[in-house]
């Protein structure tokens, strides 16, 4: 958290992304790597690039840069409606560079969805009755934080499996109440995939990826893979600001989501 006061007023920003880093690089099932060019190394580019070597650079140092190999699903991004499925609303889905900055910052509004059983996962009486027990009515345009905390063990193998998801009841209700943002701290806003697909191995496909594919019928976003939401001192009061990178044609962005309270 960062602190300051301008004109008067305290202004705290609360960061809610993770940090990309190798240290996870081994078991992200969207695999990523970072490879770190040092300020020496760089050297013999610019002998390539401008054929100038370390005599002509101050101290023999060039520019520190990395060469980074992800996916648009790695580290904390947002999903855009063309993820779900080619067409939402029976019109072509929004691609990432064509998400409306209005869905991107707004009210936030956080839900601890943590005491409820992973496997059944959190429908819309669940999210009504945190909203009536923090004394909240959500508006449209509100960006929807859902805590479970398993992004404390984002560092760790099988993280993807700790989370409590929301079931397309959930995320339906909350769409029909004018929400287009939703973040989760985990890696997918469903439920676990080994509880979806055990449930699918059984006969039960129409509850996989449910939560997903309901941006098929109505147009939604989805933050994936935010951390630090128990660092948030109340449940709302804040602003969030989620706004992705643009990449054309793109099914998703990564993003720096921060929370901003100002007194």
């Amino acid at each position: 958290m960062e602190q300051w006061t301008q004109d008067s007023t305290e202004v705290r920003i609360y960061d809610l992304s993770t940090r990309l880093t190798n240290k996870s690089s081994a078991f992200e099932t969207n695999p990523h790597h970072i490879e770190y060019i040092t300020h020496t190394e760089s050297i013999h580019e610019s002998e390539k690039l401008f054929g100038i070597g370390p005599e002509a650079w101050r101290g023999g140092c060039g520019w520190a840069m990395e060469k980074v190999t992800l996916t648009t699903h790695s580290g904390t991004h947002l999903d855009a409606p063309y993820h779900y499925g080619a067409r939402s609303g029976g019109k072509p889905a929004k691609t990432i560079d064509e998400v409306p900055l209005r869905w991107c910052y707004g009210d936030g509004v956080l839900l601890d969805v943590r005491h409820i059983d992973r496997r059944k996962g959190a429908d819309e009486k669940d999210l009504q009755a945190e909203l009536d027990r923090i004394g909240y009515v959500l508006k449209p345009y509100d960006i929807v934080l859902i805590r479970t905390d398993a992004s404390k063990h984002f560092l760790e193998p099988g993280y993807q499996y700790k989370h409590t998801g929301l079931r397309a009841s959930a995320t339906k209700w909350l769409t029909d109440h004018g929400i287009r943002m939703i973040g989760i701290d985990a890696w997918t806003l469903d439920r676990a995939f080994d509880v979806m697909v055990e449930e699918a191995k059984a006969g039960h496909t129409e509850q996989l990826w449910e939560s997903h594919y309901w941006g098929m019928t109505q147009e939604y976003c989805q933050i994936e893979k935010l951390s630090g939401l128990d660092q948030l001192p109340t449940a709302f009061g804040f602003k969030v600001m989620c706004f992705p990178v643009k990449i054309e044609g793109a099914s998703g962005g990564w993003a720096r989501v921060v929370a901003v309270y100002e007194n």
